[in-house]
Protein backbone atom coordinates (compact mmCIF):
# COMPACT_ATOMS: atom_id res chain seq x y z
CA UNK A 1 0.00 0.00 0.00
CA UNK A 2 1.80 3.52 -1.35
CA UNK A 3 1.51 6.27 0.91
CA UNK A 4 -1.46 8.16 -1.04
CA UNK A 5 -3.73 5.50 -0.28
CA UNK A 6 -2.86 5.42 3.46
CA UNK A 7 -3.55 9.18 3.35
CA UNK A 8 -6.74 8.45 2.18
CA UNK A 9 -7.78 5.46 3.88
CA UNK A 10 -6.88 8.08 7.15
CA UNK A 11 -9.11 10.42 5.88
CA UNK A 12 -11.92 8.40 5.32
CA UNK A 13 -11.69 6.56 8.82
CA UNK A 14 -11.70 10.55 10.48
CA UNK A 15 -14.71 11.12 8.40
CA UNK A 16 -16.38 8.29 9.61
CA UNK A 17 -15.78 8.97 13.26
CA UNK A 18 -16.84 11.97 12.77
CA UNK A 19 -20.01 11.37 10.64
CA UNK A 20 -23.03 13.05 12.66
CA UNK A 21 -21.27 15.15 15.01
CA UNK A 22 -22.95 18.23 14.83
CA UNK A 23 -21.39 21.93 15.05
CA UNK A 24 -21.42 23.12 18.91
CA UNK A 25 -23.71 25.72 18.14
CA UNK A 26 -25.88 23.09 16.41
CA UNK A 27 -25.65 20.67 18.81
CA UNK A 28 -27.18 23.61 21.17
CA UNK A 29 -29.66 24.12 19.42
CA UNK A 30 -30.84 20.51 18.96
CA UNK A 31 -30.37 19.16 22.86
CA UNK A 32 -31.96 22.42 24.23
CA UNK A 33 -35.10 21.80 26.86
CA UNK A 34 -37.87 22.53 24.25
CA UNK A 35 -38.70 25.38 24.35
CA UNK A 36 -43.06 25.91 24.86
CA UNK A 37 -45.65 29.56 24.87
CA UNK A 38 -47.36 30.23 27.22
CA UNK A 39 -44.82 29.31 30.13
CA UNK A 40 -45.69 26.83 32.74
CA UNK A 41 -48.33 26.01 34.69
CA UNK A 42 -50.44 26.82 31.11
CA UNK A 43 -51.08 24.42 28.96
CA UNK A 44 -48.80 24.68 25.85
CA UNK A 45 -49.80 26.08 22.83
CA UNK A 46 -46.38 26.98 20.47
CA UNK A 47 -43.45 24.30 21.32
CA UNK A 48 -40.43 25.43 19.58
CA UNK A 49 -39.15 22.25 17.49
CA UNK A 50 -35.59 23.15 15.65
CA UNK A 51 -33.64 25.76 13.95
CA UNK A 52 -32.71 25.23 10.02
CA UNK A 53 -29.69 26.91 9.24
CA UNK A 54 -28.72 24.23 5.88
CA UNK A 55 -28.72 21.30 4.15
CA UNK A 56 -27.97 19.34 7.17
CA UNK A 57 -30.41 20.13 9.41
CA UNK A 58 -33.25 17.98 6.93
CA UNK A 59 -31.11 15.32 6.79
CA UNK A 60 -29.29 15.60 3.95
CA UNK A 61 -25.55 13.75 3.65
CA UNK A 62 -23.15 14.66 1.20
CA UNK A 63 -21.57 11.60 -0.88
CA UNK A 64 -18.52 10.00 0.26
CA UNK A 65 -15.92 10.81 -2.24
CA UNK A 66 -18.00 14.64 -1.85
CA UNK A 67 -17.17 14.62 1.89
CA UNK A 68 -13.61 12.77 1.53
CA UNK A 69 -12.74 15.99 -1.28
CA UNK A 70 -13.88 18.78 1.46
CA UNK A 71 -11.72 17.53 4.71
CA UNK A 72 -8.97 17.65 2.16
CA UNK A 73 -9.48 20.75 0.93
CA UNK A 74 -10.82 22.56 4.32
CA UNK A 75 -14.44 22.93 2.86
CA UNK A 76 -16.91 22.90 5.60
CA UNK A 77 -20.13 23.22 4.13
CA UNK A 78 -20.64 26.98 5.22
CA UNK A 79 -20.80 27.60 1.83
CA UNK A 80 -24.18 25.99 2.01
CA UNK A 81 -25.61 27.72 4.78
CA UNK A 82 -28.13 30.46 5.01
CA UNK A 83 -26.77 33.59 5.48
CA UNK A 84 -29.56 36.15 5.61
CA UNK A 85 -33.04 34.18 4.82
CA UNK A 86 -35.61 37.08 4.32
CA UNK A 87 -38.82 35.21 3.13
CA UNK A 88 -40.55 31.72 3.59
CA UNK A 89 -43.21 29.69 1.84
CA UNK A 90 -44.71 26.41 1.47
CA UNK A 91 -46.28 24.50 -1.43
CA UNK A 92 -48.90 22.26 -1.87
CA UNK A 93 -46.96 19.27 -0.82
CA UNK A 94 -45.33 21.20 2.18
CA UNK A 95 -41.77 21.84 1.11
CA UNK A 96 -40.30 24.67 2.25
CA UNK A 97 -39.05 27.69 -0.43
CA UNK A 98 -36.24 30.22 1.23
CA UNK A 99 -35.10 33.49 -0.35
CA UNK A 100 -31.49 34.37 1.12
CA UNK A 101 -31.23 38.08 0.20
CA UNK A 102 -27.44 38.10 1.35
CA UNK A 103 -26.73 35.12 -0.43
CA UNK A 104 -28.76 36.32 -3.54
CA UNK A 105 -30.32 32.46 -3.83
CA UNK A 106 -33.85 30.64 -3.50
CA UNK A 107 -33.72 27.86 -2.05
CA UNK A 108 -35.90 24.54 -1.98
CA UNK A 109 -35.99 22.06 1.40
CA UNK A 110 -37.39 18.64 -0.05
CA UNK A 111 -37.99 16.93 3.56
CA UNK A 112 -39.38 13.59 2.28
CA UNK A 113 -36.60 13.52 -0.44
CA UNK A 114 -33.88 15.17 1.76
CA UNK A 115 -32.88 17.36 -0.72
CA UNK A 116 -32.22 21.07 -0.55
CA UNK A 117 -31.84 22.65 -3.90
CA UNK A 118 -30.81 26.07 -4.31
CA UNK A 119 -31.27 28.74 -7.67
CA UNK A 120 -29.01 31.71 -8.32
CA UNK A 121 -31.72 32.83 -10.82
CA UNK A 122 -33.90 32.16 -13.94
CA UNK A 123 -32.90 32.39 -17.95
CA UNK A 124 -30.90 35.94 -18.37
CA UNK A 125 -31.83 36.81 -14.86
CA UNK A 126 -29.72 36.90 -11.96
CA UNK A 127 -31.84 37.25 -8.37
CA UNK A 128 -30.30 40.99 -6.81
CA UNK A 129 -32.07 41.03 -4.01
CA UNK A 130 -34.82 37.91 -3.72
CA UNK A 131 -37.22 39.15 -1.41
CA UNK A 132 -40.55 37.28 -1.45
CA UNK A 133 -41.84 33.56 -3.00
CA UNK A 134 -44.07 31.13 -3.79
CA UNK A 135 -45.03 28.17 -5.51
CA UNK A 136 -47.31 26.00 -7.20
CA UNK A 137 -47.95 23.12 -9.49
CA UNK A 138 -44.05 22.71 -9.74
CA UNK A 139 -43.32 26.31 -10.45
CA UNK A 140 -41.64 28.88 -8.36
CA UNK A 141 -42.36 32.68 -8.34
CA UNK A 142 -39.68 34.78 -6.66
CA UNK A 143 -40.04 38.58 -6.19
CA UNK A 144 -36.76 40.44 -7.01
CA UNK A 145 -37.18 44.02 -5.45
CA UNK A 146 -33.74 45.11 -7.00
CA UNK A 147 -35.04 44.05 -10.48
CA UNK A 148 -38.14 45.06 -9.92
CA UNK A 149 -39.81 41.99 -11.66
CA UNK A 150 -41.72 38.92 -10.67
CA UNK A 151 -39.83 35.32 -12.06
CA UNK A 152 -41.42 32.28 -12.32
CA UNK A 153 -38.84 29.35 -12.78
CA UNK A 154 -39.30 25.69 -12.98
CA UNK A 155 -37.76 23.10 -10.99
CA UNK A 156 -35.09 22.32 -13.41
CA UNK A 157 -34.36 26.78 -13.14
CA UNK A 158 -35.66 26.94 -16.59
CA UNK A 159 -37.70 31.32 -16.93
CA UNK A 160 -41.28 30.51 -17.64
CA UNK A 161 -41.76 34.27 -17.70
CA UNK A 162 -40.86 37.82 -15.92
CA UNK A 163 -43.23 40.42 -15.08
CA UNK A 164 -42.09 43.69 -14.70
CA UNK A 165 -44.24 46.86 -15.56
CA UNK A 166 -46.42 48.21 -14.01
CA UNK A 167 -44.55 46.62 -11.34
CA UNK A 168 -42.22 49.10 -9.26
CA UNK A 169 -40.68 47.72 -6.34
CA UNK A 170 -42.50 43.68 -5.75
CA UNK A 171 -41.58 42.65 -1.85
CA UNK A 172 -44.49 40.39 -1.24
CA UNK A 173 -46.21 37.17 -2.73
CA UNK A 174 -49.22 34.95 -1.78
CA UNK A 175 -50.95 32.15 -4.12
CA UNK A 176 -54.35 32.19 -3.29
CA UNK A 177 -56.72 29.24 -5.31
CA UNK A 178 -55.38 30.00 -8.52
CA UNK A 179 -54.17 33.77 -8.36
CA UNK A 180 -50.78 35.05 -7.98
CA UNK A 181 -51.13 38.23 -5.38
CA UNK A 182 -48.10 40.93 -5.69
CA UNK A 183 -47.35 43.64 -2.78
CA UNK A 184 -45.70 46.53 -4.13
CA UNK A 185 -44.18 49.19 -1.69
CA UNK A 186 -43.78 51.90 -4.01
CA UNK A 187 -47.53 51.87 -5.47
CA UNK A 188 -48.75 51.29 -2.01
CA UNK A 189 -50.86 48.20 -3.70
CA UNK A 190 -51.67 44.90 -4.20
CA UNK A 191 -51.66 43.77 -8.32
CA UNK A 192 -53.45 40.42 -8.94
CA UNK A 193 -52.35 37.83 -11.87
CA UNK A 194 -53.09 34.53 -13.03
CA UNK A 195 -50.26 31.33 -11.94
CA UNK A 196 -50.01 31.84 -16.02
CA UNK A 197 -48.64 36.13 -15.12
CA UNK A 198 -51.59 37.32 -16.81
CA UNK A 199 -52.66 40.54 -15.11
CA UNK A 200 -56.36 40.81 -13.48
CA UNK A 201 -56.74 43.13 -11.42
CA UNK A 202 -55.21 45.69 -8.42
CA UNK A 203 -56.52 47.06 -5.05
CA UNK A 204 -54.75 49.47 -2.43
CA UNK A 205 -53.45 53.19 -2.96
CA UNK A 206 -51.22 55.35 -0.41
CA UNK A 207 -53.37 56.72 2.73
CA UNK A 208 -54.27 56.06 5.83
CA UNK A 209 -58.00 54.92 5.46
CA UNK A 210 -59.70 51.44 4.84
CA UNK A 211 -58.16 49.78 2.48
CA UNK A 212 -55.51 52.14 2.37
CA UNK A 213 -51.99 51.11 2.46
CA UNK A 214 -48.15 52.78 3.61
CA UNK A 215 -45.29 50.98 2.44
CA UNK A 216 -47.08 47.07 2.84
CA UNK A 217 -44.81 44.76 3.26
CA UNK A 218 -46.26 41.36 3.66
CA UNK A 219 -48.99 39.30 2.38
CA UNK A 220 -50.69 35.73 3.26
CA UNK A 221 -53.82 33.66 3.05
CA UNK A 222 -56.04 34.04 6.14
CA UNK A 223 -58.52 32.22 7.66
CA UNK A 224 -61.41 31.03 4.99
CA UNK A 225 -59.18 31.80 2.38
CA UNK A 226 -59.35 35.56 3.11
CA UNK A 227 -56.07 38.16 2.36
CA UNK A 228 -54.35 39.27 4.83
CA UNK A 229 -51.91 42.28 4.36
CA UNK A 230 -48.95 43.68 6.81
CA UNK A 231 -49.75 47.16 6.12
CA UNK A 232 -45.87 47.96 7.61
CA UNK A 233 -45.73 51.98 8.12
CA UNK A 234 -49.37 52.07 9.22
CA UNK A 235 -48.84 49.56 11.83
CA UNK A 236 -51.76 47.43 11.49
CA UNK A 237 -52.85 44.24 9.13
CA UNK A 238 -55.59 44.66 6.91
CA UNK A 239 -58.06 42.17 5.64
CA UNK A 240 -59.67 41.46 2.27
CA UNK A 241 -61.41 38.85 0.34
CA UNK A 242 -60.11 37.42 -2.52
CA UNK A 243 -61.48 40.49 -5.08
CA UNK A 244 -59.34 43.09 -2.88
CA UNK A 245 -62.63 44.24 -1.13
CA UNK A 246 -61.33 45.57 2.26
CA UNK A 247 -62.78 43.44 5.38
CA UNK A 248 -61.54 44.32 8.62
CA UNK A 249 -58.24 45.80 10.33
CA UNK A 250 -56.58 45.66 13.53
CA UNK A 251 -53.10 46.66 15.18
CA UNK A 252 -51.91 49.93 15.83
CA UNK A 253 -48.78 52.02 16.51
CA UNK A 254 -46.96 50.70 19.93
CA UNK A 255 -44.84 49.38 22.05
CA UNK A 256 -46.78 47.06 24.19
CA UNK A 257 -48.73 43.39 22.99
CA UNK A 258 -51.33 43.56 20.70
CA UNK A 259 -49.37 46.97 18.94
CA UNK A 260 -46.91 47.00 16.44
CA UNK A 261 -43.88 48.46 15.50
CA UNK A 262 -42.77 47.35 12.22
CA UNK A 263 -45.33 44.10 11.41
CA UNK A 264 -44.01 41.74 8.54
CA UNK A 265 -44.50 38.45 7.43
CA UNK A 266 -48.60 37.11 8.21
CA UNK A 267 -50.28 33.78 8.02
CA UNK A 268 -52.76 31.61 9.53
CA UNK A 269 -52.90 28.25 11.30
CA UNK A 270 -55.47 25.32 10.26
CA UNK A 271 -57.34 26.47 13.20
CA UNK A 272 -57.68 30.09 11.98
CA UNK A 273 -55.41 31.76 14.24
CA UNK A 274 -53.37 35.26 12.74
CA UNK A 275 -50.00 35.10 13.30
CA UNK A 276 -48.28 38.48 12.68
CA UNK A 277 -44.13 39.09 12.95
CA UNK A 278 -42.88 42.15 14.24
CA UNK A 279 -39.35 43.11 13.33
CA UNK A 280 -38.96 45.03 15.61
CA UNK A 281 -40.02 43.25 18.63
CA UNK A 282 -38.18 40.43 17.80
CA UNK A 283 -41.04 38.30 18.16
CA UNK A 284 -44.35 37.15 16.65
CA UNK A 285 -47.82 37.29 18.07
CA UNK A 286 -51.36 35.49 17.49
CA UNK A 287 -54.79 36.72 17.21
CA UNK A 288 -57.78 35.64 16.79
CA UNK A 289 -59.38 35.90 13.50
CA UNK A 290 -61.51 38.89 15.47
CA UNK A 291 -57.63 40.78 15.62
CA UNK A 292 -57.93 39.65 19.21
CA UNK A 293 -54.14 39.60 20.97
CA UNK A 294 -53.98 35.61 21.93
CA UNK A 295 -50.38 35.36 22.93
CA UNK A 296 -46.70 36.55 22.11
CA UNK A 297 -43.87 34.27 21.17
CA UNK A 298 -40.27 34.89 21.17
CA UNK A 299 -37.80 37.97 22.29
CA UNK A 300 -34.43 39.14 21.03
CA UNK A 301 -31.62 37.25 21.26
CA UNK A 302 -30.11 33.94 19.26
CA UNK A 303 -31.43 31.22 21.74
CA UNK A 304 -33.91 29.16 20.28
CA UNK A 305 -37.09 31.24 20.18
CA UNK A 306 -35.33 33.96 20.61
CA UNK A 307 -34.90 35.99 17.31
CA UNK A 308 -32.58 39.15 15.70
CA UNK A 309 -34.89 40.92 12.92
CA UNK A 310 -37.35 38.05 12.26
CA UNK A 311 -39.25 38.69 8.68
CA UNK A 312 -41.27 35.84 6.30
CA UNK A 313 -43.36 33.05 7.95
CA UNK A 314 -44.91 30.24 6.77
CA UNK A 315 -47.76 27.81 8.09
CA UNK A 316 -48.25 24.17 7.21
CA UNK A 317 -51.24 22.44 7.12
CA UNK A 318 -50.04 20.29 9.72
CA UNK A 319 -49.39 23.67 11.93
CA UNK A 320 -45.45 23.53 11.86
CA UNK A 321 -44.78 27.32 11.59
CA UNK A 322 -41.26 28.01 10.20
CA UNK A 323 -40.09 31.75 10.51
CA UNK A 324 -37.15 33.27 8.80
CA UNK A 325 -34.90 34.70 11.14
CA UNK A 326 -32.94 36.42 8.94
CA UNK A 327 -30.08 37.96 11.32
CA UNK A 328 -29.50 34.54 13.18
CA UNK A 329 -28.95 32.97 9.91
CA UNK A 330 -31.38 30.34 9.83
CA UNK A 331 -35.09 29.84 9.75
CA UNK A 332 -36.82 28.42 12.84
CA UNK A 333 -39.82 25.80 13.24
CA UNK A 334 -42.26 25.76 15.80
CA UNK A 335 -45.57 23.67 16.36
CA UNK A 336 -48.75 24.67 17.22
CA UNK A 337 -50.17 22.30 19.50
CA UNK A 338 -53.25 23.58 20.41
CA UNK A 339 -57.27 22.39 20.21
CA UNK A 340 -58.54 23.38 16.33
Amino acid sequence: MNWKCSIILLAAGILVSCAGSPRPADRAATTATARVWPAPPDAPRIVFRQCLHGPADIGVRPAFFHSLANWLTGENGESLRLRKPFAVALDETGNLCITDTEANLLCYCDFTRKRWQRFAGAGAFKFASPVAVARRHGVFYVADSRLDRVLALTDAGSLVFALGAPLQRPVALAIVGERLYVVDALMHAVLVFGLDGKYQFRFGGRGTGPGEFNYPTAIGEGPGGQLLVSDTLNSRVQVFDRDGHFVSTFGSNGDTSGHFARPKGVAADAAGHIYVVDAVFDNFQIFDPAGRLLLNVGESGNQPGSFALPSGIAIGADNRIFVADSFNHRVQVFQYTGEP
